[in-house]
């Protein structure tokens, strides 16, 4: 009779060395591969992140402008860096300062801020850069030298997304002008105590 036991232990050994170091290559480029498709996904994330959240600022700053343009009575005053709007106030024709409004940048034209009477300012639009504010009047000529002749708006900005440089440009006309209030040169606004 044989003895099975010894054939057994004769037979069944562990690892070798060298099959010990092939599963720990094989095990550390899968771990490797995982490890760096997580990152490019989590860069991907971070990146789509970035840009929905400036694309929101831009959704909502674009309709807070809008708004406030379209119901103005007339652009009162304007520079390079900022407009002034007469907006609707108390139905007397009368420019009061609690009624008017800047569309303004803030330092070095990094942001876009609205400041309402007795309001902070609300930035709307962070992190842009080159900011023009354009006037134009119903022949959409440069209408800066009268302000007080503009219907329509135009801010254009930049904004980097992701590592590029896209521009943007919010555009708006007034609904209802007020140039009936203007003096014959349309430079200022009449008196309504000389009518």
């Amino acid at each position: 009779m044989r003895d099975t036991r010894y054939e057994r232990r004769a037979t069944s050994h562990g690892f070798t060395l060298v099959e010990l170091l092939v599963a720990l290559i094989v095990t550390s480029i899968i771990l490797t591969a995982v490890a760096t498709f997580a990152f490019a996904l989590s860069s991907a994330n971070d990146s789509a992140d970035d840009t929905s959240y400036k694309q929101a600022q831009i959704r909502i700053a674009t309709l807070r402008i809008s708004e406030l343009i379209r119901h103005c009575k007339l652009i009162y005053g304007a520079s390079d860096d900022y407009i002034t709007i007469w907006s609707t106030g108390n139905g007397d024709n009368v420019v009061d300062s609690n009624e008017l409004v800047n569309i303004e940048t803030g330092e070095d034209a990094n942001y876009i801020q609205i400041r309402e009477p007795d309001t902070d300012p609300a930035v709307l639009i962070t992190q842009c850069k080159d900011v023009i504010f354009g006037l134009y009047d119903s022949n959409f000529e440069d209408s800066r030298a009268s302000p007080l002749k503009t219907k329509y708006v135009s801010i254009t900005f930049k904004i980097i997304e992701n590592g590029i440089e896209h521009s943007y440009q919010i555009n708006n006309a007034l609904r209802s002008w007020a140039g009936n209030l203007l003096n014959d040169e349309g430079t200022a606004l009449v008196d309504i105590d000389d009518d």
